[in-house]
């Protein structure tokens, strides 16, 4: 029988920290801590999916459990961050929707508590795509939503730092290796800016290198912690569609920035739409989603109105001139936000492009309920 004085939370920080071992092992050892600790043939037999020569290697690791945890925990304090393990109150709760979640996560900052949404997309992305998962980030921001990507280059990083241009915006990267390991290279910047308004978060121990596979497994982690997720760009094979597929299987909203035919990034998200995904045709679809999720009714305040981005406090004067009741003409929104009449014309149109303004029949505009 294993010592039973040993912490059931060194034995999942040991559990974490054992490289050779495959990670869905770890991960389903760890939802069978009890069964683990047994160490009996009865045990044995109800660790499905474990094969017995990981189950032999794992049980040896409760010799050294103790003093693994206070190597992890010191390299974690070296870091600057804190260990969570699933046993602890503070561990995420949307986490345990998953069929395996991480044993352990290396924290950096804190996580807000805040509705999610997760903005992902191609690390090759055009300048429209970082355009939009900014603007995305920052407007979902701007209205208290916690902004959660994957710290890649790209579209994750347009996310992340929209996010922080909001005034008290929050985000959360997750990586796909250790919080000490500087990558990608041209991110350290941010993730300092991140630790301070923020969380990064990663489920691999300090030194993981970043290897291919860490990515989609990190995905999950992704997909879990938001109540929605948006896709802006992605190509074939993309790893943002694996994580749009985990968001569905948990139940989450999926949405997807519609793209140009022609385009190899718009494949995907284009694929997503057709297999039914929300268009995402600006950031108010997403707060849409989490007020139903949340049962509101009604508009918001007039600061929570997200713009397009480049229509300025012009742009914002005249959304808040808009009535989401009683239609006006562009003649007399012009009037009401002091701006000559061609002006407002110019902007009326990319409100109402964003879906920020409609227009009915004869011509005359509302604002919508976002």
């Amino acid at each position: 029988m294993a010592d039973e004085t040993i912490d059931p939370r060194d034995l999942l920080i040991a559990l974490n920290a054992a490289a050779e071992l495959p990670r869905a092992a770890v991960c389903r050892l760890a939802a069978e801590l009890p069964a683990w600790q047994e160490a009996t043939r009865a045990a044995e037999a109800r660790l499905e999916g474990v094969s017995r020569a990981v189950l032999a290697a794992a049980l040896d690791l409760r010799h050294d459990a103790s003093a693994v945890a206070r190597r992890e925990r010191a390299a974690a304090e070296r870091a600057g961050a804190r260990l969570l393990t699933r046993l602890d109150s503070d561990y995420p709760a949307a986490l345990l929707d998953l069929a395996l979640p991480p044993p352990v996560l290396f924290l950096a900052g804190e996580l807000a508590p805040r509705p999610a949404v997760a903005i992902v997309g191609s690390r090759r992305a055009s300048r429209y795509g970082l355009e939009v998962a900014r603007w995305f980030g920052q407007a979902l921001a701007e209205a208290g939503v916690l902004v959660v990507s994957g710290f890649a280059i790209g579209v994750d990083g347009a996310a992340h730092r929209g996010a922080l241009a909001a005034a008290e915006g929050s985000t959360a990267a997750v990586l796909g290796c250790g919080l000490d390991v500087d990558y990608p290279r041209a991110h350290a910047r941010l993730a300092c800016e991140i630790r301070a308004r923020g969380a990064l978060i990663t489920e691999f121990p300090c030194g993981t290198p970043p290897e291919p596979w860490r990515f989609p497994v990190r995905n999950r982690i992704l997909a879990a912690l938001a109540r929605a997720i948006v896709v802006v760009e992605a190509a074939p094979r993309s790893g943002s569609l694996v994580t749009a597929r985990l968001a569905l299987d948990l139940g989450r909203d999926v949405f997807a920035v519609p793209g140009r035919l022609t385009d190899e990034l718009a494949v995907g998200t284009n694929a997503l739409l057709a297999d039914g995904a929300a268009p995402a045709l600006s950031p108010d679809d997403l707060l849409d989603s989490l007020a139903s999720a949340r049962g509101d009714s009604g508009p918001p305040p007039l600061g929570a109105i997200t713009l397009p981005p480049g229509v300025g406090e012009a742009g914002r004067a005249l959304a808040e001139a808009a009535d989401p009741q009683r239609a006006a003409s562009a003649e007399e929104l012009a009037a009401r936000a002091g701006l000559p009449v061609e002006r407002a014309l110019a902007l009326l149109l990319e409100l109402e492009l964003a879906g920020v303004v409609r227009r009915l029949p004869g011509g005359v505009l509302v604002r919508t309920r976002r």
